[in-house]
């Protein structure tokens, strides 16, 4: 599973402690930045195109971290094929991907520590899309939002 992670300074050291967990379960691991610490750079140059190669299907899934996680789920969910969650709960970490069919895991680096964020991290890269008729229903409906505004 290819996994792209990408943070501004509020996540930066998070992203390399989750990036270095993961490569060493084995999973491959495109990092789209910060690379470096720099307090005023802007957490969309990095989330964006994370967000991008999710919708064109670069990567399976996707770790966007900020200071709070609040401004990379609002950044990630502009990119239409993008179902970002800001997850701060072992619940919210599957159910996301169970019911809504997550693909982009949302973390705020100045909200949760590292051995909590890789037991959620964790959880979201292990759960599956349920696949209900439900949970069907509810995703074309969003999908549905996407396509008329990208018609618009």
């Amino acid at each position: 599973m290819r996994i792209g992670i990408a943070a501004d300074h509020g996540g930066l050291t998070l992203k390399g402690q989750l990036a270095d967990s993961l490569r060493g379960l084995g999973y491959e691991v495109v990092d789209f930045g910060a690379h470096h610490l720099d307090p005023e750079d802007d957490y969309p140059d990095f989330v964006i195109p994370l967000a991008n190669a999710i919708a064109a299907g670069e990567v399976d899934r996707g770790v966007a971290i900020c200071g709070s996680g609040v401004g990379a789920s609002i950044a990630a969910n502009k990119v239409p094929g993008v179902r970002a969650g800001l997850i701060h709960d072992v619940f919210s970490a599957h159910q996301g991907v169970e019911d809504d069919d997550m693909n982009v895991f949302c973390l705020g680096g100045n909200v949760i520590g590292s051995a909590l964020a890789w037991e959620l991290l964790q959880a979201f890269l292990s759960a599956h899309f349920s696949a209900a008729p439900r949970h069907r229903r509810r995703v074309a409906k969003v999908q549905a939002l996407e396509k008329q505004k990208a018609e618009a």
